[in-house]
């Protein structure tokens, strides 16, 4: 059963970072009002040339407007945009969204998400920058999963009360006994290392969860246990996320629920992207898993 959580409880703790996550919440409220009526396609496409909906637009202005007028925050970078927008007051924190993972998912009505991730130096940098996460999940309910690196909360996303939320599960970690995988791509274009990587993976009978969404499948990860992965493809090599919007922040939550989170070779963090927009390949969950996945790429 969930819990009210009282009106001075905090979201990791650090007031000037629990802002910035008072002001996802209440904006992705507004975000999920919003999507029904903002399905098409608009001209141009993103920095990394994807197409591009009025919701993704609609929810990159809000919630750009409103995280940069926080004190706190010193930069605002999104995958719709080609670089960040600074502040002149120059704020601690630097921010990076993908302000509406999965958006094609809009039409079928299928789940889709909000990445936040909230950084202590300028993107793109590496994930050992990063100072929180959180990510919002538009499913049957919204929810909102929050880490500052040592621990994992998910909160239900309410539109009335003063809070605004119930703690639906604290102290959230990865199941021992895993049963989901997910993989990215398609199957013809992965790596021979990737295709003998799932291939281990289905010995285990473990099932395939996979819908689109990078938030809505971590979460089937997170609850079940498995692992997620958007490989390296045979003629992509760095995959399809990106690094500083999707791959490090989510990471970063999994590690803290006692996961791994590994590009195929090694640790996540240590990559130091140079671009902002710049990809990566991305293995996470049950560490046990991961590990098993690197062993058959090497």
């Amino acid at each position: 059963m969930s819990k009210q959580l009282p009106p001075s409880a905090d979201w990791v703790g650090h007031p000037t970072v629990d802002a910035v996550f008072d002001v996802v919440r209440d904006t992705a409220s507004e975000v999920r009002e919003a999507l029904p009526e903002r399905r098409a396609y608009v001209e141009g496409h993103n920095p990394s040339g994807e197409k591009v909906r009025a919701a993704d637009e609609y929810a990159d202005e809000l919630f750009c407007e409103r995280l940069l007028a926080l004190d706190s925050v010193g930069s605002y970078a999104s995958e719709e945009r080609q670089s960040a927008q600074t502040d002149d007051d120059g704020g601690e924190y630097h921010l990076a969204l993908d302000p509406l993972d999965g958006s094609s998912n809009l039409t079928s009505n299928n789940p889709m998400g909000t990445i936040v991730s909230v950084y202590d130096e300028p993107v793109p940098t590496t994930g050992d920058h990063l100072v929180a996460a959180a990510f919002v999940l538009y499913g049957p309910n919204t929810t909102m999963v929050v880490s500052d690196g040592d621990t994992v909360d998910e909160y239900l996303i309410e539109d009335d009360g003063d809070e605004g939320r119930k703690l639906l599960r604290e102290g959230l970690t990865l199941p021992d006994d895993s049963t989901v995988y997910a993989f990215g791509g398609r199957r013809p274009d992965w790596t021979d290392g990737v295709t003998a990587a799932v291939e281990d993976l289905e010995a285990d009978r473990l099932k395939l969860r996979y819908g689109g969404a990078f938030i809505a499948d971590v979460m089937q990860v997170l609850t079940h246990g498995g692992v997620f992965a958007y490989p390296e493809l045979a003629d992509a090599p760095e995959g399809k996320l990106r690094y500083c919007f999707e791959c490090a922040p989510v990471g970063f939550v999994v590690e803290a629920a006692g996961g791994r989170v590994s590009d195929g070779y090694g640790d996540l963090f240590e990559t130091d992207p140079d671009r902002l927009h710049q990809r990566s390949p991305v293995y996470l969950g049950n560490a046990e898993l991961v590990d098993r996945v690197e062993a058959k790429l090497s």
